[in-house]
Order: structure tokens, then sequence, then C-alpha cells
């Protein structure tokens, strides 16, 4: 049992030691010269770049895909007033035109937080808040008018909380995809700092 505890103790002390020259398992005989550093911060730019696209892109067309879903909303009770189960809950409780203002503000919300989330500009951020406090606005309504009907109606609990959610989430993609571009940009920093002394 000792012989196996000095092993195991052997072998973590081996994982956690730094590399010396001698060691053929690495190759860190030098260290990375000012044009490799510039390259690989240069792939993390790009990587990062391509990602933030990528993230932005997919989750701007979920809200467009939410926005073109309360336009047929809209269109249907136009046509049709009543016909669509969730907007019939609320037939003696709100008139059409209410019904139809509060979709058109969703759909200005969702707008207001794909712009924000493709605008490539210093206060892109501002038109997301501007989609969030839309939404908080349009939540108050539907669930003003939800409490007063005969029973709570959970099935429809996305016309309230659709665009504050999908506001919301993305103010924490694009927290998220901010955080990482200062990562990449404090590294470059610190690249340059380092070439400076």
């Amino acid at each position: 049992m000792k012989k196996l505890t000095r092993k195991f103790r052997k072998s973590q002390q081996d994982e956690l030691s730094l590399p010396t020259r001698d060691d053929p398992s690495l190759n860190l005989s030098r260290p990375i010269d000012s044009q490799e550093q510039e390259e690989l911060v240069r792939s993390f730019e790009r990587s990062q770049a391509q990602q933030s696209r990528f993230w932005r892109i997919l989750f701007a067309s979920l809200l467009f895909c939410f926005a073109a879903f309360l336009l047929y909303s809209i269109f249907q009770q136009v046509s049709s007033p009543w016909e669509l189960r969730y907007h019939a809950y609320f037939m003696e409780e709100v008139h059409s035109w209410m019904i139809i203002s509060a979709d058109w503000v969703a759909v200005v919300a969702c707008s207001l937080a794909i712009i924000g989330l493709l605008h490539d500009s210093k206060h892109h951020r501002r038109w997301i808040w501007y989609s969030f406090l839309t939404g908080i606005i349009l939540a108050v309504f539907w669930l003003y008018y939800m409490m007063r009907l005969p029973k709570f109606r959970w099935d429809i609990i996305w016309l309230p909380f659709g665009p504050i959610s999908g506001a919301g989430l993305c103010l924490y993609v694009d927290h998220l995809l901010i955080e990482s571009s200062e990562e990449i940009r404090k590294l470059r920093g610190y690249m340059h700092a380092y070439k400076a002394s």
C-alpha cells in the first residue's frame, strides 16, 4: 500500500512540476518570439471574430423567427379576430386593436434586439436595452390582463415573457462576446508591454 501511495505521489509531482529543457515530451526549448506571438494573437482575434459573428447571427435569427410568428399572429387577428386560442382567452377582457398593438410592440422589441446584436457600433448595446425596456412594458400589459382571466393560463406565459426573455438573452450573449474580446485585447496589450520592456 505504501509503495502504491509513493507511486501515486511521484506521478502527481511529475504532472505538477515545471518542464525543464531536457524534457523530451515538450518542445519548449525556447520562448516564442514576437512574430510568433503576433501570429498567435491574430489567430485568437480571427477565431473570436468568427465566433462572435456566428452567435450574433444565430440569436438574431431566433428573434427574427419569433417576430415573424408575431406578424402571423397580427395577420390572423386582423383577418379573423379571436381565431387563435392564445388571443381568444382575452376576448372578454381586451379589444382586438389592443391585442394587435401589443403584438406590434413585441415585433418592435424583437427588432430592436436584432439591431443591437447585428449593429457594429460602440453603442449597439443601447438597442438591446431599449428592447428590454419595451419588453418590460409589454410584460406588465399582458400580466395585468392574464391576472384578470377567470383562470391563469400557463400555456400563454410566453406572451409576457417572450420579448423580454429574448432581449435578456441577447444582453447575456453580447456581454459574453464582449468579455472574450476584452480578454484578447488584454493579451495583445501584455504582448506590447513585454516588447517595450
